[in-house]
């Protein structure tokens, strides 16, 4: 089940919150996680036993872990073995289930079709991340399953993130103070997330289409069509990320921002600070620093930046472009903080622009593109004009979809929100808010019903 689904919207949701609200304050925990295996196991029922599975390892864990770090001290080194064993079966179950297949086919050893549990790389990292703040006293243990078991299965956050550490949310899980100001807000980002994905990422995800398979579209049009891509992707995870962030309030909750306008950034640097937050900090916090970070030197700080992007390639998918991928983004982050970065920084900021949106365009084709015939082919026609600047047939699309590309184009921007801002400051501005609301929801829903084209990029991650 997708938030931008008719089912969700009109059913699922309204449902849920109506027994949220009627339910006691005691028992609302226990309702969240009942309604999260409902929604977890609607595309795939029988895989919520791996959800619960991973959920109970971590659960015992962090108990035993807890417990033998409130003793004298003695029993650090156990609880140290708990982590790593915790650890090596959470990357276990990770890597069966969503590399098996890759490492089998690589080896030509056959391993079957092993299906790839939807949200398992988000809600492994959250449920490592437990087990480690655990044992790093940053997070208290958990001693009510249900509470845990609420964090890890949270349905606005299972499936796509953003990865919410459990420190983040340890004192929400335990007591929350439901408003209607918290509530309304909810309403208002999830509307803002739901417009994005449903009305610019899906338009965006149409050109795609047509662009890149049109051999003949020329330079101009294949630029067209992987900038489309580029303005697909974020839309679609910004706005189920939004989407996430907004149904946490309806709900009580508050989850930290996961993109901060990542397209205006003027370095690669600045892009991975506003890209996928969540995920940079997780590891951030659980891979870079505990490697030395910076603090070594500067050969051990550009292999711990290469270990990182491997991973981070790896953690995207089992595929040889995603490992590109990460390795290609390594590349130009080690050249800005070897001299880059200085000069971008007096560099005009046209210029800086420019700069970033290339690399950053270029590098959503190696993380489209799974087949290195067709990569390689892709960045041939932006660059080779062996079939001309732009066909006929390509021109006429690119008209047809411009004023929805740029739109698309502004609304990656802040300027509508600091637009907006001024309008949120006046007594009235309930009566925008609800109308905007409303339309969109209406629009948003006609868009849904009239077409049957609604994909989900990150499901796959």
């Amino acid at each position: 089940m997708v938030f931008s689904s008719i089912i969700f919207l009109f059913v699922y949701l309204p449902a849920v919150l109506l027994l949220y609200y009627i339910t006691p304050k005691k028992g609302r925990n226990l309702l969240i996680f009942v309604v999260n295996l409902i929604f977890y196991g609607w595309g795939e029922p029988k895989l919520v036993v791996l959800m619960i599975i991973s959920t109970l390892i971590n659960y015992i864990s962090g108990l035993l872990i807890g417990n033998m770090k409130n003793d004298d001290g003695s029993n650090k080194k156990s609880a140290k073995t708990v982590l790593i064993i915790s650890v090596i079966v959470n990357v276990a179950l990770l890597g069966y289930f969503k590399y098996a297949g890759f490492i089998g086919n690589m080896l030509h050893v056959p391993v079957g079709d092993i299906p790839l549990p939807i949200g398992i790389s988000f809600y492994t990292f959250q449920t490592m991340s437990y087990t480690i703040d655990v044992y790093r006293n940053d997070a208290k243990m958990q001693k009510n399953f249900i509470t845990f078991g609420t964090y890890v299965s949270l349905f606005p956050q299972l499936i796509a993130g953003p990865i919410v550490r459990y420190r983040d949310v340890e004192e929400q899980l335990i007591e929350r103070h439901e408003n209607f100001k918290q509530f309304n807000d909810g309403v208002k980002i999830f509307m803002i997330g739901l417009t994005k994905k449903v009305l610019l990422a899906n338009q965006m995800g149409k050109l795609w289409d047509i662009m890149r398979d049109d051999p003949s579209a020329g330079i101009l049009g294949s630029w067209v069509g992987i900038i489309a891509y580029t303005l697909q992707i974020y839309f679609d995870f910004c706005g189920y990320s939004e989407m996430a962030i907004g149904l946490g309030k309806m709900f009580g909750f508050d989850f930290l921002i996961n993109f901060d306008y990542p397209y205006i950034s003027k370095s690669i640097t600045e892009f991975w600070r506003r890209w996928h937050i969540s995920l940079s900090t997780w590891f951030k916090e659980y891979i870079y620093i505990p490697l030395g970070g910076n603090r070594k030197g500067l050969p051990r700080q550009i292999f711990n930046m290469f270990v990182v992007w491997a991973l981070t390639g790896i953690w995207h998918g089992a595929n040889y472009n995603f490992i590109l991928w990460g390795l290609y983004f390594f590349v130009l982050l080690m050249i800005e903080k070897s001299f880059l970065l200085k000069y971008l920084k007096k560099a005009p900021s046209v210029a800086a622009h420019i700069y970033s949106l290339f690399f950053i365009v270029l590098g959503w084709v190696i993380f489209y593109f799974e087949d290195m015939g067709k990569l390689v082919n892709y960045i041939g026609r932006l660059f080779i004009p062996s079939d001309g600047i732009i066909s006929s047939h390509a021109a006429v699309n690119v008209i047809a979809y411009l004023p929805l590309l740029l739109i698309a184009i502004f609304a990656s921007t802040p300027i509508a929100k600091k637009l907006y801002s001024n309008i949120e400051k006046r007594s009235w501005s309930w009566i925008p808010d609800a109308v905007l609301c409303l339309l969109g929801l209406i629009v948003s829903t006609a868009s849904l019903v009239s077409s049957g084209y609604n994909p989900f990029l990150y499901f796959k991650f």
